[in-house]
């Protein structure tokens, strides 16, 4: 079996694929390479009218972050609407890892004190890798996920990469796009920069995100030569 690092998750992701677990308490993690792909096209977003009344009211406390493992650990818990995850234990800690070097983010919502939802994923060139989302309360991952878009359309992203598109994500905008546009868009978007943080933020990771640039030379690398 394979050690998940760092290096190999974001190597991976400028290839095109993904890694996923069958289970939460699965030892194993399989690449996934499907052959449409999802992604939220910016010019396309759309927030349901009772969600923008959410936003507006401010009920949640968005925070980027601000307890990433909690986040993480919030998207790979089981509920009763949600009996399993993809998140085993290998990736939470890979997943984290890189929150450390700076490349993986969360977005959070806050209540009363209260990390009660958000979402992460990993931010490479100009291209914001959507992994999961969790809430605790009405509409706090749909308030993270419009935080989310507002933040990467001022930091200039080119590609929301979610994955597969559910009937959740089809109600913000998200479609299906076949593998090779796909990988044309974000072959063109690795090539660009763009900031998750706005000017005078406070930036997590940031020593460790100065490598961005090298991460995705090595990456490409790899995609030239696959």
């Amino acid at each position: 079996m394979i050690e998940l690092t760092p290096d190999l998750i974001l190597k991976a992701y400028a290839c095109g694929v993904f890694p996923m677990a069958e289970r939460h308490d699965a030892a194993e993690v399989y690449w996934i390479d499907p052959d449409f792909r999802g992604v939220l096209p910016f010019e396309n977003f759309h927030v349901p009218r009772r969600l923008a009344r959410t936003v507006r009211a401010g009920i949640y406390d968005i925070r980027v972050n601000g307890d990433f493992s909690g986040t993480i650990k919030g998207c790979a818990r089981r509920t009763e609407k949600r009996r399993d995850t993809w998140l085993n234990a290998q990736l939470i800690r890979v997943f984290t890892e890189l929150n450390a070097r700076g490349y993986a983010h969360s977005v959070e919502a806050w209540r009363a004190g209260r990390l009660v939802g958000g979402l992460y994923g990993v931010a490479l060139g100009a291209v914001f890798f959507g992994e999961s989302m969790f809430s605790t309360e009405p509409d706090a991952s749909k308030v993270a996920l419009v935080a989310l878009v507002e933040r990467l359309t001022r930091g200039g992203y080119k590609l929301l990469d979610t994955q597969f598109v559910t009937a959740h994500l089809r109600r913000f905008g998200a479609t299906e796009i076949p593998r090779s546009t796909y990988l044309a868009r974000l072959g063109e978007a690795l090539m660009l920069r763009a900031s998750f943080y706005s000017a005078g933020e406070p930036v997590a990771g940031a020593a460790a995100a100065s490598g961005a640039g090298a991460a995705i030379s090595s990456a490409q690398s790899t995609t030239q030569t696959s």
